[in-house]
């Protein structure tokens, strides 16, 4: 069955990621810190899944 929360958290991500990169924002900017929130609960939740 298809973990649509992951999905949901990389497609969050991607589009953020892709929105930076256009704008060419600073690290310091609520968007980045936003996508390493997202890297922090997908790294939470495969070690979840993993174990």
């Amino acid at each position: 069955m298809a973990d649509l929360y992951l999905k949901a958290l990389e497609s969050e991500r991607r589009s953020l990621w892709a929105a930076c990169r256009l704008k060419g924002l600073a690290k310091d900017t609520p968007e980045r810190q936003r996508i390493a929130e997202l890297d922090e609960l997908l790294a939470q939740h495969k070690a979840k899944k993993g174990a």
